[in-house]
């Protein structure tokens, strides 16, 4: 059941259906709403990790706006099996897993029990300390044992700050293209990102020609429903998760404002606070992989130069020897 109010303004998503999979505007939820397209937040974060409100209040907000929830908490889910209980939201289990590289995975399930099922039995004996630790498994474990459930995987702002989104060079050029094959779709707008890094993963999700998700990555109620993915099925799992698989959703979505993203941050980083200890370590690891890389782009680069200089030099020469003949 959801919350309807305002008029439908067709042309607001027409363009958008017709022309564009991924619009970067602020969405136009009554419009959606009221011409029957499921439309979900798919990135949202609360109390159980390192959200700033209750489920209660999130769920208040989400039936305001008149939207479905995917509660995506890191490597907990308290929320989403908290939200699964009320009956009049449209909601979607999911988990946001930090893998042992420090690199996000977002896990969607076709059911809460599922969900339960991968949490207690593959991913809870090696989850960290404090909740925002990394889980002692690398990406490809955690993909292999959510395989073992119907599930829909997603890379969370693969282009992102440090080493949270996959297209990091933690993970090799190689790494990086297998680890892809394996997903079935990619986020392309996340509202607490920046929109130069939002575009770059908007190109990889249309190079890859894969699933396409937006979601606010929410950490405050402000920001619930500022990028959306929305499809033209019914309002329930199975369909909607069905629709991203198939390549049949559509997202639309704005970045907060810079001031929204400060006040989002503080309280993340008071939350990260008790897991400093691998936070540094990653950091260390990220630093030393991101100089590595730069180093051989720079080694690459002077080779090309050399080559080119070498191959001006060698057509001078040919050039002369046939004036003279």
């Amino acid at each position: 059941m959801f919350f309807r109010t305002g008029k439908t303004r067709k042309n607001d998503f027409q363009d958008m259906e017709n022309h564009h999979r991924v619009a970067f505007k602020r969405p136009p939820l009554n419009a959606l709403i009221d011409s029957n397209y499921a439309v979900v937040d798919l990135h949202v974060h609360s109390r159980y990790s390192d959200g700033f409100n209750g489920i209660a209040a999130i769920a208040d907000r989400v039936r305001r706006l008149g939207i479905g929830v995917a509660i995506t908490d890191h490597n907990a889910i308290g929320g989403a099996v908290e939200i699964a209980g009320y009956t009049d939201i449209f909601s979607i289990p999911g988990i946001e897993i930090t893998s042992k590289e420090g690199a996000h995975l977002l896990a969607y399930f076709y059911t809460i029990e599922d969900l339960v099922s991968f949490y207690e039995s593959e991913l809870l004996p090696y989850l960290g300390k404090e909740v925002m630790s990394s889980a002692g498994m690398t990406m490809e474990s955690i993909i292999a044992c959510a395989r073992k459930y119907k599930v829909v995987l997603v890379f969370p702002h693969p282009y992102c700050t440090a080493y949270t989104g996959v297209c990091n060079p933690v993970f090799s050029a190689g790494r990086q293209e297998s680890l892809m094959s394996q997903v079935d779709g990619v986020e392309v707008i996340n509202a607490g990102n920046i929109h130069r890094w939002n575009l770059e993963s908007t190109v990889l999700g249309f190079n890859l020609d894969i699933g396409l998700t937006g979601g606010s990555d929410g950490h405050n109620l402000f920001q619930l429903g500022r990028a959306v993915t929305y499809a033209a099925c019914d309002p329930n799992r199975a369909a909607f998760l069905d629709a991203i698989r198939q390549k049949r959703t559509w997202v639309i979505g704005k970045e907060v404002n810079l001031l929204r993203k400060v006040t989002s941050t503080s309280f993340k980083v008071r939350t990260n606070f008790r897991n400093s200890s691998d936070l540094i370590g990653k950091n260390m690891r990220y630093s030393y992989a991101l100089f590595n890389s730069k180093s051989q782009r720079m080694r690459d680069s002077m080779q090309e130069r050399r080559q080119l200089n070498r191959l001006t030099k060698e057509d001078l020469i040919l050039k002369k020897e046939d004036l003279k003949n």
